[in-house]
């Protein structure tokens, strides 16, 4: 045993027990202190900060600003709504202005630069009011309406997106438009059946559109391109078998037959 641990030992050995224990007591007490000390100089305790009022700026300047005031920024959540600019803060906690220690993270919500997409509704067979109410319900807005001569007046009879029919159930951006064709009824004024023989069925459509008269198309087995087939036969006929003008109902059915080469056939009546 050396020395200086031998007098060490006889000077435990010689004192009573009690001054042992109180020397004890002393030590871990200055040992306690002295941990609490450099545990509050590393942890800077006591030093307190104010937190900065970030909502409703870019997340950006959010994370710079809170990082220079000693902040760890850590971005909770990412949402999207319409009602605030993208990119900004929404939320943070600890809230504006409050008192916390020094080196606490702040959490933040932000606004997505890209909205998410959403599914697109069954919005045909609908009464106007119950499609914009789903519209509405679906973050989606009402585009263009136009109408059409339908049986089903004041309801949805196809739904557009960018100038295309699109399904129920389909992905789509949230906040897009989607443009409404509804059913004006019926009239109940008569119209001339035009005569479409010659015409592409493409024409033939268009031109039926306007009437509110709907094609029903029967194609010879070789047509490939219905759109750009020629119409050689309809029914009713432009002339009746008197040489007088045939009329119909806006809304009724008219069947167009198509084949790939123009023809027309002298007697353009359906048997």
């Amino acid at each position: 045993m050396s020395p200086k641990r031998a007098r060490l030992f006889r000077f435990i050995t010689t004192k009573p027990l009690w001054v042992n224990i109180l020397a004890g007591i002393a030590l871990a007490g200055l040992l306690a202190f002295v941990s609490l000390q450099l545990l509050g100089w590393i942890t800077k305790h006591g030093e307190y900060l104010r937190v900065p009022a970030v909502l409703g700026k870019s997340t950006e300047a959010a994370i710079k600003e809170l990082e220079a005031k000693g902040f760890e920024v850590i971005i909770q959540d990412s949402i999207f709504t319409d009602t605030a600019r993208r990119g900004t803060v929404l939320k943070q906690l600890p809230d504006p202005n409050a008192t916390v220690k020094i080196n606490r993270s702040v959490f933040i919500t932000v606004n997505r630069y890209v909205p998410p997409m959403v599914v697109m509704p069954q919005l045909e067979g609908k009464s106007l009011s119950y499609a914009l109410e789903i519209l509405r319900r679906s973050h989606l807005e009402l585009g263009d309406t136009s109408y059409r001569v339908d049986f089903m007046k004041g309801s949805v009879l196809e739904q557009l997106y960018q100038g295309n029919r699109i399904a129920a159930g389909a992905p789509i951006q949230w906040g897009s438009r989607v443009s409404l064709i509804l059913g004006s009824g019926l009239d109940d004024n008569n119209v001339v059946v035009p005569d479409l023989l010659g015409m592409t069925y493409a024409q033939a459509q268009a031109e039926l559109q306007a009437l509110g008269i709907l094609p029903s198309p029967v194609p010879d087995a070789d047509v490939t391109d219905t759109l750009a087939a020629f119409i050689y036969k309809q029914n009713p006929p432009h002339f009746d078998e008197d040489n007088k003008l045939v009329y119909i109902k806006a809304g009724m059915v008219m069947d167009i037959w198509l084949s790939r080469e123009m023809k027309v056939l002298k007697d353009s009546i359906a048997p």
